[in-house]
Protein backbone atom coordinates (compact mmCIF):
# COMPACT_ATOMS: atom_id res chain seq x y z
CA UNK A 1 0.00 0.00 0.00
CA UNK A 2 1.08 3.63 -0.32
CA UNK A 3 3.02 4.70 2.05
CA UNK A 4 3.86 8.53 3.89
CA UNK A 5 6.27 9.56 6.26
CA UNK A 6 5.37 10.57 9.96
CA UNK A 7 5.63 14.23 9.59
CA UNK A 8 3.62 14.69 6.36
CA UNK A 9 0.55 12.51 8.07
CA UNK A 10 0.89 14.92 10.43
CA UNK A 11 0.56 18.32 8.59
CA UNK A 12 -2.43 16.70 6.61
CA UNK A 13 -4.26 15.61 10.22
CA UNK A 14 -3.49 19.00 11.22
CA UNK A 15 -4.87 20.40 8.17
CA UNK A 16 -8.08 18.17 8.11
CA UNK A 17 -8.13 18.99 11.69
CA UNK A 18 -8.96 22.62 11.20
CA UNK A 19 -12.01 21.62 8.86
CA UNK A 20 -13.19 19.84 12.13
CA UNK A 21 -15.14 22.64 13.87
CA UNK A 22 -17.80 21.30 16.65
CA UNK A 23 -21.11 22.85 15.80
CA UNK A 24 -20.76 23.06 12.03
CA UNK A 25 -20.46 20.47 9.26
CA UNK A 26 -17.85 20.45 6.48
CA UNK A 27 -16.73 17.80 3.73
CA UNK A 28 -13.04 17.28 2.54
CA UNK A 29 -12.75 15.19 -0.25
CA UNK A 30 -9.67 13.15 -1.23
CA UNK A 31 -9.24 12.15 -4.94
CA UNK A 32 -6.70 10.15 -7.23
CA UNK A 33 -6.52 7.51 -9.61
CA UNK A 34 -7.03 3.90 -8.79
CA UNK A 35 -4.36 2.48 -6.42
CA UNK A 36 -3.14 5.85 -5.08
CA UNK A 37 -4.09 5.39 -1.56
CA UNK A 38 -6.96 7.39 -1.23
CA UNK A 39 -9.11 4.72 1.41
CA UNK A 40 -6.16 4.61 2.97
CA UNK A 41 -5.75 8.17 3.74
CA UNK A 42 -8.84 8.97 4.07
CA UNK A 43 -9.06 5.97 6.92
CA UNK A 44 -6.01 6.64 8.76
CA UNK A 45 -6.89 10.73 8.81
CA UNK A 46 -10.79 9.47 10.28
CA UNK A 47 -8.84 7.07 13.14
CA UNK A 48 -6.38 10.05 13.93
CA UNK A 49 -9.22 12.77 14.48
CA UNK A 50 -10.77 10.88 17.16
CA UNK A 51 -14.43 10.90 16.58
CA UNK A 52 -14.29 14.53 15.36
CA UNK A 53 -14.92 12.86 11.42
CA UNK A 54 -17.12 9.87 9.38
CA UNK A 55 -15.43 8.17 6.17
CA UNK A 56 -18.16 8.30 3.70
CA UNK A 57 -16.59 6.37 -0.10
CA UNK A 58 -17.90 7.48 -3.25
CA UNK A 59 -17.24 3.69 -4.07
CA UNK A 60 -20.63 2.85 -2.23
CA UNK A 61 -22.41 4.71 -5.19
CA UNK A 62 -21.46 1.84 -7.89
CA UNK A 63 -24.07 0.37 -9.48
CA UNK A 64 -24.64 -3.39 -8.52
CA UNK A 65 -23.65 -6.19 -10.83
CA UNK A 66 -26.90 -6.85 -11.86
CA UNK A 67 -27.54 -3.12 -13.21
CA UNK A 68 -24.11 -2.80 -14.63
CA UNK A 69 -24.81 -6.04 -16.99
CA UNK A 70 -28.76 -5.26 -17.93
CA UNK A 71 -26.58 -2.07 -19.18
CA UNK A 72 -23.73 -3.80 -20.59
CA UNK A 73 -21.28 -2.03 -18.65
CA UNK A 74 -19.41 -4.99 -16.44
CA UNK A 75 -16.45 -4.76 -18.19
CA UNK A 76 -15.80 -1.28 -17.43
CA UNK A 77 -16.54 -1.20 -13.59
CA UNK A 78 -15.18 1.72 -12.38
CA UNK A 79 -15.74 4.08 -15.50
CA UNK A 80 -17.63 7.00 -14.60
CA UNK A 81 -21.27 6.05 -15.96
CA UNK A 82 -20.95 2.50 -13.80
CA UNK A 83 -21.62 4.77 -10.24
CA UNK A 84 -24.89 6.48 -9.53
CA UNK A 85 -23.14 9.61 -9.63
CA UNK A 86 -26.46 11.95 -9.15
CA UNK A 87 -26.99 9.75 -5.90
CA UNK A 88 -24.05 10.47 -4.41
CA UNK A 89 -24.14 14.76 -5.00
CA UNK A 90 -27.42 14.41 -3.14
CA UNK A 91 -26.27 12.63 -0.60
CA UNK A 92 -23.35 15.32 -0.19
CA UNK A 93 -25.62 17.88 -0.25
CA UNK A 94 -27.63 16.83 2.50
CA UNK A 95 -24.61 16.10 4.43
CA UNK A 96 -23.67 19.34 4.03
CA UNK A 97 -26.92 20.69 5.78
CA UNK A 98 -27.17 18.29 8.43
CA UNK A 99 -30.71 18.04 10.15
CA UNK A 100 -30.52 18.09 14.27
CA UNK A 101 -31.26 14.90 15.95
CA UNK A 102 -31.59 13.08 12.38
CA UNK A 103 -28.65 10.48 11.73
CA UNK A 104 -27.51 9.86 7.81
CA UNK A 105 -26.85 6.60 6.75
CA UNK A 106 -24.45 6.28 4.02
CA UNK A 107 -23.76 3.28 1.54
CA UNK A 108 -20.03 1.91 1.88
CA UNK A 109 -18.70 -0.97 -0.83
CA UNK A 110 -17.70 -4.41 0.26
CA UNK A 111 -14.42 -5.36 -1.62
CA UNK A 112 -15.15 -8.84 -0.99
CA UNK A 113 -18.37 -8.57 -2.67
CA UNK A 114 -17.50 -6.51 -5.34
CA UNK A 115 -20.99 -4.83 -4.00
CA UNK A 116 -22.29 -1.93 -2.54
CA UNK A 117 -23.73 -2.25 0.63
CA UNK A 118 -26.87 0.47 1.92
CA UNK A 119 -27.49 2.10 4.70
CA UNK A 120 -23.73 1.14 5.96
CA UNK A 121 -21.86 4.17 7.35
CA UNK A 122 -24.02 6.49 10.05
CA UNK A 123 -23.15 9.83 10.50
CA UNK A 124 -24.82 11.55 13.55
CA UNK A 125 -25.45 15.35 13.14
CA UNK A 126 -23.05 16.55 15.70
CA UNK A 127 -19.75 15.03 13.54
CA UNK A 128 -18.14 18.42 12.48
CA UNK A 129 -16.06 16.52 9.67
CA UNK A 130 -17.15 14.40 6.83
CA UNK A 131 -14.10 12.85 5.04
CA UNK A 132 -15.72 10.99 1.28
CA UNK A 133 -12.82 9.93 -1.14
CA UNK A 134 -13.06 8.52 -4.36
CA UNK A 135 -11.92 8.67 -8.20
CA UNK A 136 -14.01 11.00 -9.44
CA UNK A 137 -14.46 14.01 -6.81
CA UNK A 138 -12.60 16.28 -9.68
CA UNK A 139 -14.27 14.86 -12.55
CA UNK A 140 -15.62 18.03 -14.10
CA UNK A 141 -18.65 16.29 -16.85
CA UNK A 142 -21.85 15.45 -15.85
CA UNK A 143 -23.55 15.12 -12.28
CA UNK A 144 -19.75 14.74 -11.36
CA UNK A 145 -19.28 18.43 -12.09
CA UNK A 146 -21.59 18.84 -8.77
CA UNK A 147 -18.99 17.50 -6.44
CA UNK A 148 -16.42 20.00 -6.14
CA UNK A 149 -18.77 23.22 -5.25
CA UNK A 150 -19.86 20.88 -2.16
CA UNK A 151 -16.48 20.11 -0.68
CA UNK A 152 -14.58 22.57 1.20
CA UNK A 153 -11.47 20.90 0.27
CA UNK A 154 -9.97 18.62 -1.87
CA UNK A 155 -7.19 17.11 -2.28
CA UNK A 156 -5.45 15.03 -4.97
CA UNK A 157 -3.18 11.99 -4.63
CA UNK A 158 -0.25 11.83 -7.09
CA UNK A 159 1.96 8.19 -6.46
CA UNK A 160 4.22 7.55 -9.90
CA UNK A 161 2.52 5.14 -11.99
CA UNK A 162 5.51 2.62 -11.48
CA UNK A 163 4.54 2.23 -7.61
CA UNK A 164 1.03 2.98 -8.04
CA UNK A 165 -0.05 0.01 -11.02
CA UNK A 166 1.74 -3.20 -9.59
CA UNK A 167 0.50 -2.28 -6.00
CA UNK A 168 -3.07 -2.26 -8.07
CA UNK A 169 -2.67 -5.44 -9.77
CA UNK A 170 -1.40 -6.91 -5.90
CA UNK A 171 -5.10 -5.52 -4.58
CA UNK A 172 -6.98 -6.91 -7.35
CA UNK A 173 -5.24 -10.24 -6.73
CA UNK A 174 -5.95 -10.02 -3.03
CA UNK A 175 -9.06 -9.67 -3.37
CA UNK A 176 -9.73 -12.53 -5.73
CA UNK A 177 -8.65 -12.16 -9.90
CA UNK A 178 -6.38 -14.50 -11.20
CA UNK A 179 -2.83 -12.64 -11.90
CA UNK A 180 -3.64 -12.73 -15.55
CA UNK A 181 -6.59 -11.56 -14.98
CA UNK A 182 -5.83 -8.85 -12.62
CA UNK A 183 -3.06 -7.33 -14.85
CA UNK A 184 -5.37 -7.20 -17.78
CA UNK A 185 -8.20 -5.22 -15.96
CA UNK A 186 -5.36 -3.10 -14.34
CA UNK A 187 -4.39 -2.62 -18.09
CA UNK A 188 -7.48 -2.18 -19.97
CA UNK A 189 -10.26 -0.89 -17.41
CA UNK A 190 -7.92 0.84 -14.36
CA UNK A 191 -5.14 2.84 -16.09
CA UNK A 192 -8.07 4.26 -18.57
CA UNK A 193 -10.15 5.43 -15.78
CA UNK A 194 -6.54 7.01 -14.25
CA UNK A 195 -5.92 9.17 -17.32
CA UNK A 196 -9.94 10.31 -16.86
CA UNK A 197 -9.21 11.09 -13.03
CA UNK A 198 -5.50 12.65 -14.09
CA UNK A 199 -7.45 15.69 -15.69
CA UNK A 200 -9.09 17.17 -12.51
CA UNK A 201 -5.48 17.13 -10.73
CA UNK A 202 -4.84 21.00 -11.33
CA UNK A 203 -8.65 21.36 -9.95
CA UNK A 204 -7.18 20.12 -6.09
CA UNK A 205 -6.99 22.82 -3.58
CA UNK A 206 -3.43 20.43 -2.20
CA UNK A 207 -1.78 17.91 -4.30
CA UNK A 208 -0.70 15.63 -1.80
CA UNK A 209 2.76 13.55 -3.63
CA UNK A 210 2.48 9.69 -1.97
CA UNK A 211 5.67 7.04 -1.95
Amino acid sequence: MPRMDAQQLAELTDRARRLAVPGGRRILGIAGPPGAGKSTLAARLVARLDGLAVLVPMDGFHLARRELDRLGRAERKGAPDTFDAAGYVALLARLRAPEPGTTVYAPAFDRALEEPVAGAVPVAPDVPLVVTEGNYLLHGEGAWASVLPLLDEAWFLDLDDRCRVPRLVERHVRFGKDRDHAERWVRDSDEANARLVARGRDRAHLVVRMS
